[in-house]
């Protein structure tokens, strides 16, 4: 599963939308929408605070497998 399925994921499975996501990241709806729509890709730091947001909310992803899962 490439970043923007993940982040498409994440926000379908919390029911969010690219704004939410965006202020919980603190990044911007555009940088949101970039990442989702495979235009551009996120610095490690970001990738960190994605990182971080899906193990709050128990999501993980296996890198071996196309479906995450959710604990």
């Amino acid at each position: 599963m490439d970043f923007s399925q993940k982040i498409r994921y994440v926000r379908q499975k919390l029911n969010i939308s690219q704004e939410d996501l965006a202020r919980a990241l603190n990044v911007s709806y555009a940088t949101i929408n970039r990442w989702e729509n495979s235009k551009n890709k996120p610095v490690r730091m970001a990738q960190a605070a994605f990182s971080d947001f899906c193990e709050k909310h128990e999501i993980s992803f296996d890198d071996n497998d196309k479906n995450p899962t959710v604990t």
